[in-house]
């Protein structure tokens, strides 16, 4: 993508509105009447042409949650929208590819939007994509499908789940050099420091996209930060994820800068997370609420929070599937470890925000688990799935724990029943092997890839001589 010039976006909603790059709704390009009947393909094809887009990306995500493209001209756009483009379908394998094989991306129309630089000149537009094999049938290997099919099984029951996660991340002067720009902490509120305003742009181009930032603030670690998004259905979210991590580099660049994502890029600070907000609605209505429960939560949302809490282990490889994620997840830095629950306990792996009253849409369980660099069509799939198990086989909830986790004796800890995370990617890779609920929720093709791709990075991890070997046993030995 060129980057000479900051990058803005605007979106195309369809039904006569678009939002420009100050987040000021203006008339779209094609007429209201034509609007009303033209197909949405066609509208696409045309705003491009009017707009003057030179290229359009084609976006998909490997097995590991890595953003993939294909670009093409305007001119193939419409064979595009009718029929897919094709492409070597082994760069979605992650680290496990093998022979290349054909398949087809078609584009989601709903998903298009329009990248522009601050002068107004369109940079490129995009939409992500479904894959599909050249008969047509979806390719199994699709984590958008996984998500899709996950979806699809409870929207069959009239329900529809709703996510927002907590995005957190680290600027830095570059991939070699992780270094930031401030030595300030939690909620800082500089105008003038780096970070603050290479975010400000980033949240100023998702509003311009029409995605709703609720709100973003200097996180615990020096140069961290966080965004966060209103909570929408999982799809779009995935979807959004996918973008807000495009964007947060992408303006990092531009302006000289490094963001990464990586779960635990400093010894001793704090790691980045993606605290996910769940609710599942039935209509207009949040059936998680129940205004007599306890903290507010229905019979329904205690049992699905009894099914995260029983089957968190076996899931976590999705929710933290790196080597570096579980350096995150140790005692002292705020990430959880103990496999507990509460309101107050901020140590507690599953956190119930305190209601506010005529807020019963906003009641939710948030788990706080998850890093940002999982792949979130299959982590939101793995968590659906996971809370569904204790809502269908009506798990008891244990009784919630208001205590910092990290202070309790361990023989306390023992007699309340309180588990623990797997503490490395080996101890999540076992436990996964063996997870029939893992396997139904990713599918065959895709729970037996992403295995193998986790053992082909642990062996490579285990393989490798580290600086701390060096530095503690080479004078020592």
């Amino acid at each position: 993508m060129e980057a000479a010039s900051s990058l803005q976006f605007m979106t195309i909603a369809f039904q006569g509105r678009i939002s420009n790059a100050t987040g000021v709704s203006q008339t779209a390009a094609v007429g209201t009447k034509e609007k009303e009947t033209m197909p949405q393909r066609e509208a696409i094809v045309k705003l491009t042409a009017d707009q003057a887009v030179p290229r359009v990306w084609l976006w998909f995500t490997d097995i590991l949650g890595q953003l993939k493209g294909v670009e093409i001209p305007p001119s193939e756009l419409p064979k595009a929208l009718e029929e897919g483009m094709g492409f070597d379908g082994s760069s979605i394998e992650g680290f496990a590819r093998i022979e290349e094989s054909d398949l087809l991306a078609r584009p989601d129309p709903d998903s298009f939007t329009i990248l522009r630089a601050d002068d107004g000149r369109p940079v490129s537009a995009q939409m992500f994509c479904d894959l599909y094999q050249p008969d047509g049938t979806p390719y199994p290997g699709d984590p958008r499908r996984v998500l899709r099919n996950n979806l699809e099984t409870i929207r069959n029951r009239g329900y529809c789940f709703q996510v927002g996660p907590e995005m957190e991340y680290f600027y830095f002067r570059s991939p070699t050099n992780p270094t930031g720009f401030d030595e300030t902490g939690y909620f800082d509120a500089s105008m003038i420091n780096k970070g603050t305003e290479m975010r400000r742009k980033t949240v100023a181009a998702l509003g311009a996209m029409g995605f709703h930032c609720e709100y973003s603030h200097h996180e615990v670690a020096p140069s961290q930060h966080e965004i966060d998004v209103h909570h929408q259905d999982a799809l779009k979210m995935a979807d959004m994820v996918m973008t807000i991590r495009y964007l947060v580099k992408e303006i990092a660049t531009q302006e000289g800068a490094y963001a990464t994502f990586m779960p635990k890029p400093l010894f001793g600070a704090n790691g980045s997370g993606m605290h996910v907000h769940q609710s599942i609605f039935e209509g207009n209505r949040n059936i998680f609420f129940d205004a007599d429960g306890p903290y507010h939560l229905s019979d329904f949302a205690q049992h699905y929070v009894a099914g995260i809490l029983r089957h968190v282990r076996e899931i976590t490889l999705v929710l933290n599937q790196w080597v570096n994620s579980y350096k995150r997840l140790v005692m002292g830095y705020e990430a959880p470890v103990y496999i507990s629950w509460g309101q107050k306990n901020r140590s507690a792996l599953v956190r119930v925000p305190r209601y506010k009253p005529g807020k019963e849409k906003a009641c939710r369980v948030e788990l706080r688990s998850p890093d940002p660099v999982c792949n979130p069509y299959l982590a939101f799939s793995v968590m659906l799935a996971a809370g569904m198990k204790g809502v269908e086989e009506g798990y008891d909830l244990t009784e919630p724990i208001e205590r910092d986790l990290f202070r309790m004796d361990p023989s306390e800890r023992r007699s309340l029943n309180v588990e623990t995370l797997p503490e490395n990617l080996y101890e999540a890779i076992q436990e996964a092997e063996g997870s029939a609920l893992l396997r139904a929720a990713l599918g065959e093709h895709v729970f037996d890839k992403f295995l193998e791709n986790k053992r082909i990075e642990w062996d490579r991890y285990r393989a490798q001589v580290t600086d701390y070997e060096l530095k503690t046993y080479l004078p020592l030995l």
